[in-house]
């Protein structure tokens, strides 16, 4: 039997450790690739394999997806997007910050290195609508943070409206990026990547999110 004090020093540690979900501790159980349309309506209780959560911040509810609260921990699809692809959403945000964000061939498994308010370079693309406190939205290579034109495209109108249901859709063929928001004619942001990021580490996608109180349903993915 261990002495008195380690015994006592053992229950300490075990009170005061953190809980860990099986959600963010499991290994990614890796899909099939997707080669035909792939559908998500989200109406059932939870995410299943589907899905790589790398935090709790991320749940099923009245079959929609809600993120809030992640920081930088994507929610990874596990099944690999084809090279040239269409990726259709609805999304809204419930708070006055909007910041509504997604990524895409990624590499299905990177995260911040905290859950504290670091920055974070993304593996993949970005799509952000209405971040930095709604001031801005941008199109983006890895760098979110990077030089306009170079790493990035973005505009500052419209902001996110609170509770308004937005229709995202998201195309890349070859080195061009298109993103729709609501009118499916006219891009809302475009990129041109003179080094398309491709390969099987280059071929996931992601919902995100920051702080904000952002939702997600009908997510459908197409080869193109």
């Amino acid at each position: 039997m261990l002495p008195v004090h380690v015994r006592a020093a053992l229950l300490l540690s075990l009170a005061i450790t953190p809980a860990c979900s099986s959600k963010t501790k499991k290994a990614r159980v890796e899909g099939e690739p997707i080669t035909g349309a792939f559908t998500d309506d989200f109406e059932r209780g939870d995410l299943g394999d589907s899905f790589f959560a790398t935090t709790n911040n991320y749940q099923l509810v009245n079959g929609a997806l809600s993120a809030k609260g992640a920081f930088n921990h994507p929610l990874w699809l596990t099944r690999r997007l084809p090279k040239n692809v269409s990726i259709e959403f609805d999304c809204w945000s419930n708070t006055a910050d909007g910041d509504i964000k997604v990524e895409f061939f990624g590499d299905g498994l990177s995260h911040a290195a905290t859950k504290e308010k670091v920055q974070y370079k993304a593996t993949g693309y970005v799509a952000i609508m209405g971040g930095w406190n709604n001031s801005k939205s941008l199109l983006a290579r890895r760098d979110e943070h990077g030089a306009e034109g170079v790493d990035l495209s973005s505009r500052t109108a419209p902001k996110v409206e609170v509770g308004k249901r937005y229709h995202w859709k998201i195309t890349r063929v070859g080195a061009e990026i298109r993103w729709f928001v609501d009118d499916m004619n006219t891009p809302f942001l475009q990129f041109r990547d003179a080094k398309p990021l491709t390969g099987a580490n280059q071929s996931y996608f992601a919902f995100n999110n920051w702080e904000s109180d952002t939702w997600f349903d009908n997510l459908r993915i197409t080869p193109l």
